[in-house]
């Protein structure tokens, strides 16, 4: 299992389910918990939680005083993402909720940080991240298409936040092919953090 405080579980420890995506990629997970500049005895909301394999890069983050809300609309996704929780003996730490984003975030407390991996009403998460955040907290989206980037960035700024910071990523990853290793791309990945001020 993985033993490690730095984030970066490999992609095959996670268990998955065909009907869900994800994981959401090693790379893309590190990067993302970095932007989200989470550390222990933060509360932390996934949005989109998929697998769950931010939602548990996130709760190895914020330790046994910390407290990581995992959501998601679909019961597969909610399934694998609390055996992923189990396997990697975080439950003390997790509540995984299934329902619709904004309705579920509005009865959490108020948040040090939350991380948008999907969500089909992206204006309503993000108005209501804006209403949860504290004052100083970080909110991270990862966009996987151009259309939720941009809509994403324009939100952003008509709520206020400030220090938006957007970083594609393009990674490659090396696969061994006849003896020779072969650099296979993975899709890129939009990822637009910000910080909550007033």
């Amino acid at each position: 299992m993985w033993t490690y405080k730095t984030p970066g579980v490999p992609d095959e420890l996670f268990m998955t389910a065909e009907e869900v995506p994800g994981p959401t990629k090693e790379e893309i997970r590190v990067l993302t918990v970095s932007k989200a500049r989470v550390k222990e005895g933060f509360r932390v909301t996934d949005v989109g939680c998929g697998t769950g394999s931010i939602t548990v890069e996130i709760a190895l983050q914020v330790g046994p005083s910390g407290r990581v809300f995992a959501i998601d609309e679909n019961e597969e996704a909610v399934k694998v993402t609390k055996e992923n929780v189990k396997k990697f003996n975080v439950q003390d730490r997790v509540e995984v909720i299934l329902g619709r984003a904004p309705e579920v975030m509005r009865d959490l407390p108020t948040m040090d940080a939350i991380i948008v991996g999907g969500s089909s009403f992206l204006k309503e998460v993000l108005k209501t991240s804006k209403e949860k955040l504290k004052e100083g907290g970080r909110i991270v989206i990862n966009a996987i298409t151009l259309d939720t980037a941009y809509e994403a960035l324009r939100e952003l700024e008509r709520l206020g936040f400030r220090e938006i910071d957007v970083v594609m990523v393009f990674v490659a990853k090396g696969r061994f092919v006849g003896g020779r290793v072969m650099m296979m791309a993975r899709n890129p990945v939009t990822i637009i953090s910000a910080t909550k001020f007033g």
